[in-house]
């Protein structure tokens, strides 16, 4: 199977409002990487700007856990450790693949530079985490 960083980004909806233009930008960032099944991709706790920041995924699954707990399941045009391209913080989940997993991958200093200079890309992905945060959020109660 062919992937393509391109191909695979406009299918991911974190960059869903991004410009096209744009969009054959950034994904000329990416590298392409494969995790063999049980690798772990990524550490709750560990220090999130590592070599590799951000993932998405072309093929496999994985499992995120939190405190040892599974939360979920990735696979195919997921993502995962957006909050380490915006942020220095600890990584927030331990990402372990369940299959082989073919990946691009993307650190926060290629993304940095690229974001500060097409801030079009700032805002489209600002609304993409902000409407994950709120679809992962509890129902509010009434008062």
């Amino acid at each position: 199977m062919i992937f393509s960083p391109l191909g695979t980004l406009k299918n991911v909806a974190l960059f869903a409002e991004v410009p096209l233009s744009d969009c054959v930008e950034i994904a000329e960032q990416f590298k392409e990487h494969t995790f063999p099944a049980g690798a772990t991709i990524t550490t709750e706790g560990e220090p999130g700007p590592s070599v590799l920041a951000f993932f998405v995924i072309v093929d496999g699954r994985a499992t995120v856990t939190v405190g040892g707990e599974a939360r979920g399941t990735l696979g195919p045009g997921d993502y995962f450790g957006e909050i380490s391209l915006i942020e220095d913080v600890p990584r927030s989940a331990t990402v372990t693949a369940d299959t082989d997993l073919h990946c691009y991958a993307l650190s926060a200093w290629e993304f940095r530079p690229f974001v500060e200079s097409h801030p079009k890309i700032a805002w489209a992905m600002l609304k993409g985490l902000a409407k994950r945060v709120g679809d992962q959020a509890p129902a509010s109660r009434p008062l």
